[in-house]
C-alpha cells in the first residue's frame, strides 16, 4: 500500500496568481500542485491535493483522512486565525500535521499573527511562497519516516 499525504488548500487559494499578487505572487495553485506531485514522487509518497473554500468541507475532508492518509499538510487560509472546528478535527485525526502559509503571517496585519492551528501541528512554515508547501511536504515526510524507525 502506498504511503499517502493529504494536502489541503484552504479558502481563496484557487485564486492564486490572480488575487493579491503583491502578497501571494503569480504562481497558481496548479503550479504548486504540480511541484508537490513531483516532490512526493522523489520522497516516495503519494500526495492528494484538494482545494476547499468552506470550513465544514475542510472538516469533513480531515475527518475522512484517518486511516487513508499518514499525514496532512494544510494551508487553512483565513481559517488559521479562528477555526476551532478545523483545529479540533485535525487534533482528532491523530496524524501528523504541518501548517503552511505562502506569506509570512507574522509580518502582516495583527489579526493574522495568531494561529489556532499551530499549537496542535508538528510545525508551521510561512513566508516562502510556493516553497512553503514544498518545505511542508519535506517536513511531514521526515516526521513520518522518523516515526517508522522508532
Amino acid at each position: 500500500m502506498a504511503r499517502k499525504i493529504l494536502v489541503i488548500h484552504g479558502p481563496n487559494l484557487d485564486l492564486l496568481g490572480k488575487r493579491q499578487t503583491d502578497v501571494y505572487g503569480k504562481t497558481t495553485l496548479e503550479d504548486i500542485d504540480k511541484e508537490l506531485l513531483l516532490l512526493a514522487k522523489e520522497l516516495k509518497f503519494d500526495v492528494e491535493t484538494v482545494q476547499i473554500n468552506g470550513e465544514g468541507e475542510i472538516v469533513e475532508a480531515i475527518n475522512r483522512s484517518k486511516g487513508e492518509f499518514e499525514g496532512i499538510v494544510i494551508n487553512p487560509g483565513a481559517y488559521t486565525h479562528y477555526s476551532v472546528a478545523i483545529r479540533d478535527s485535525l487534533s482528532a485525526a491523530s496524524i501528523p500535521v504541518v501548517e503552511v502559509h505562502l506569506s509570512n503571517i507574522y509580518s502582516r496585519e495583527e489579526f493574522r499573527h495568531r494561529s489556532v492551528i499551530a499549537p496542535i501541528a508538528q510545525g508551521q512554515i510561512s513566508g516562502f511562497g510556493k516553497d512553503s508547501y514544498l518545505l511542508g511536504l519535506r517536513a511531514i515526510s521526515t516526521i513520518l519516516n522518523s516515526s517508522r524507525t522508532k
